[in-house]
This record gives C-alpha cells, structure tokens and sequence, in this order.
C-alpha cells in the first residue's frame, strides 16, 4: 500500500474526525441551554478555525472566492447575539447554512460571482448530500482503522471498542424500556449507574449530531471534490423563437398592463370608489390581494430565466424581440409591486403594523430589488451574473433587517399612529426584548389603560440574566429598560 501523506483525503480523515467530535462536544456545551445568543457566533467561528488548521495542515490552501463569504456568515452568526427575535434569529440562521452550503466547494477553488441559479442550488444540495454522508465515508471508507488498531495494542484495543460499541446501543435501549416498565429496577438501576440514564443518552445524541454537522462541513471543504453542475441545453423541439417569445410574452404584457389600468381607477381612485365597486371595505381589499401580488411578482423571474434558456439562438431579432416584450413586463412588474405595497401601507395605515405585515412588506421590497437585478442582467445577456447579484441582495437585505430591529419599528409605527387608532397594547407586550427599550420608551405617550397593560406585561415577561453561552445584546438591553419600571408607571396601575 502507497504510504499516505498528509495531503491525501484518506490521511486526513483521522484530523476531521477528530476535529469534528471535539466540535460536538463544544456544541453540546454552548447550545445545551436551549437558547440561541452568543453561543451559534462561538461555535461558527470554531468551526472555521478548524477548517483554517486542518486546511494548514493538510496543504489544501484555500483559494476560492468561496473564503470570503465566510465574513457574512459570521456576521449573520453574530446578529443572533445582537437581536432576539425570535424570527428575526431564525432568518440569520438559516442566512449563516446558506452562505456556508453555497461558499463550501468554493473555498479551495472557482468563482462565486458569477453563476446561474441552477449552480447555487445546486451547490446547496451538494453540500447538504455531503453533510449527509460525510461522517459515513470518512469513518468506513477513508479511515484505516486497520492501521490505528496495530499502533495500539496490536488490534486488540479496536477489537474492545468495537465491542462496546455494538453493546452500548443495545443495553441503552433495552434498559430505559425496563426502567420504563418496573419503578423499582428504575430506581436500583438509577443508584446503580449514578446518572439519569436518559439524560445521557440525550447527551451522547446531541453531541453526535453536532459532530456530524461539523464533520459534514470539513468534508465538503477538505475532502469532497466539486462536481460541476451537468449542463442541461433543451431539446430543439421546446426552443423558442421570435414568434412564440412575441405571443408568450406579449400576452402576458397585456394581461399585466390590463391589471395596472384597474390598479390607476381602484388605488388611485379613492377608498369610496372601492367600496362601491368591489363591495369591499379599502383595507380588506388591500389585505385580500396583497398576497397573490406577491406571488405574481415572483412568479415573474422563473419566467423570463426559463423564456431565456428557452431561446432557439443568438439571432437579433429573437433577441431583440426578448429584450423589448421582458423590459415592458418588468416596468408593469413594478407598477404592481408598488400596488401591492399601497395596499399594504393601506391596511397598515387602518389596523396598524405586525410582524407578518412588516416581514411581507420586506419580502416585497428585495423582491423588487431582485426584479431590478434581473432586468440589469438578464437584458444585458450576463445571466450568469444573476444568481449571485440575488444573493448579494438578499445578504444585504437580512442584514438591513436586523439594523432596523423589526420589532422595535413596529412600537414605533404603531405608538405614532395610537393617537387617532385603536393601539393593541396586548400585541406590542407580546413582541421579543428587542421592543421593550422602546416600548419603555413610549409609555408617556400612551393612554392609562394602555401604558398599565404594557408595563405590567413588560415586568412579567422581563428576560432573566443570560449565561456567557447565550448572551444576547436585546436582552440585555431588554434588562437594562425595565429596571425600576415599576416605580415609573401611572400610578393606580393595578398588579394583576
């Protein structure tokens, strides 16, 4: 057998494996209380430590473009410590796996800025599929455990463990099912082994997840070769010419542009004008049609990257003829996407701003900012360039988010709104710390009623001291405003 160095796949899998378990022990350590803060920042960053040393070690320098979306994913692991919303911490979540899945087989090699969807998806499942199967083809395939048996005890020591650990799952699981059935062998088995036995096994379950998790990802990087994504052209039969981008696209042209005249007589019309004609109230018609202009908008951009694809040749009058009927779909698109968001400002404007409402309304602005992309790209024939111009958009837009602190806004909009509108006290109570500095804030501005409903809920719900593993700065702020608050609220507020 050719003696391995430590530059070969096989010679490497020892480091991960061990790299990675360490991991999943410090990942049971950070995230065992159940809460994200800090803790998702330190086991990000320890993740990329290990990749940066095992890369060092290895000889596999990382030289792709994909190392520098490394800096956003860390970014977004620390606005978990920054805000704590609770969806607003799940977008920056799953903003960190995103950029982690896409920048994975880029950091040794290739480009990331420029690529079509299909690649970043692509690339995403890839990196799924080999977290997947990560672990199992480093522990059975490219491990010799052959060779680290003889170094220690001649086998014998493997022959031991493999031993126990066929034995270890059995008696695990036949145990707790006995403990589960006699109380007293439970209790004697319980003083016997001197640790709750299912509190172990949830230990060694989530301290091998976390290890997977990162050995999956060092696998990706250090070992799993990039496939490039199969190129797929459409069959001659489906290609599209001048004729079919001329009625496919001009149709749906005029349907948009019949929809934009009834949205100038209805939006623009004044609320009255709807109220007779669609036997409607204004907001109900604005909620009621938000949703489906949302879906039309992004139904759009599958369109015209399929009509692209579709296209039977380079000619300039296809071309041509593609440009001219995409550009006039996409200014309709956008007199739309402004419809949509004038209904919501209405229904806004009528029963104030929730989380949904101001997450749809944010979806909807990256939406046109995605639109906009498409038409830069798409009509200047660099398609390619396309996917990465949305992912640099969405990046910048989470990042927009969590600057604005959404729950916080929402007090805002709804407290400046609460002198000519029913203000929800219950509701704005019930949002994350992120909204209590501000809310504290507002209490001066509120009616009796509303400030005692507030303020007493803000007392009850007051986060308790976080440990260094789940620090999280809303919080603390969080803390920090209702300290003393009970002394500053109208008085003759009743305590429940």
């Amino acid at each position: 057998m050719d003696k391995q160095t430590p530059d070969t796949p096989n010679a490497l899998a020892p480091a991960i494996l061990l790299a990675a378990a360490g991991l999943g022990v410090l990942g049971e350590i950070l995230f065992l209380p159940g809460i994200l803060g800090a803790n998702l920042f330190l086991w990000t960053a320890s993740v990329v430590a290990a990749l940066l040393a095992l890369s060092r070690f290895s000889g596999k320098p990382l030289r792709g473009e994909g190392r520098w979306v490394i800096a956003p994913a860390l970014l977004f692991a620390a606005c978990v410590a920054w805000r704590s919303s609770p969806f607003l911490q799940a977008i920056d979540t799953a903003a960190v796996l995103g950029l982690l899945a896409v920048a994975a087989f880029r950091m040794r090699s290739g480009v990331v800025r420029v690529g079509a969807v299909s690649e970043y998806l692509w690339l995403a499942a890839l990196a799924l599929i080999s977290g997947v199967i990560g672990v199992a083809d480093l522990a059975f395939r490219r491990m010799n455990w052959g060779i680290l048996g003889s170094k220690f005890g001649g086998g014998r020591l493997l022959l031991a463990a493999r031993a126990v650990a066929l034995a270890l799952p059995l008696v695990v699981v036949f145990g707790l099912l006995l403990a589960s059935a006699d109380a007293i062998f439970a209790d004697s088995l319980g003083s016997a082994v001197y640790f709750d036995l299912s509190g172990g096994v949830l230990h060694v379950v989530r301290v091998a997840w976390w290890t997977w998790v990162a050995a999956g990802f060092l696998y990706s990087v250090l070992v799993q070769e990039p496939k490039p994504l199969p190129e797929v052209a459409p069959p001659q039969a489906i290609r599209l010419g001048p004729i079919e981008v001329a009625t496919v696209l001009g149709a749906v042209d005029l349907l948009f542009l019949a929809f934009v005249v009834f949205q100038i007589r209805y939006l623009f019309g004044g609320a009255g004008h709807v109220e007779v004609t669609a036997g409607l109230t204004y907001a109900e018609y604005a909620r009621e049609g938000f949703f489906e202009l949302v879906a039309v908008a992004a139904l759009v951009i599958p369109l015209l990257l399929g009509v692209h694809w579709l296209l039977r040749d380079s000619s300039p009058v296809l071309r041509t003829a593609f440009r001219l009927a995409s550009a006039a779909l996409l200014a309709l698109l956008f007199v739309i996407i402004a419809s949509a968001l004038q209904r919501m400002r209405v229904y806004v404007d009528e029963f104030g701003l929730t989380q949904l409402r101001f997450y749809s309304t944010a979806f909807m602005f990256w939406l046109a900012a995605v639109c906009l992309l498409l038409g830069i790209t798409l009509l200047r024939e660099r398609r390619r360039q396309f996917g990465f111009a949305a992912l640099a958009a969405g990046t910048v837009g989470v990042f927009a988010l969590n600057a604005i602190n959404p729950d916080a806004f929402i007090v805002r909009t709804n407290v400046d709104r609460a002198a000519s509108r029913n203000f929800d006290a219950a509701y704005a109570a019930s949002l994350s710390p992120d909204a209590t500095p501000t809310l504290v804030a507002a209490l001066p501005r509120l009616a009796e009623a509303d400030a005692c409903v507030v303020g007493n809920a803000l007392l009850d719900s007051a986060p308790d001291d976080d440990g260094w593993r789940t620090w999280n700065l809303g919080r603390q702020e969080a803390r920090e405003a209702t300290a003393g608050l009970g002394s500053r609220l109208p008085h003759g507020c009743p305590r429940p």
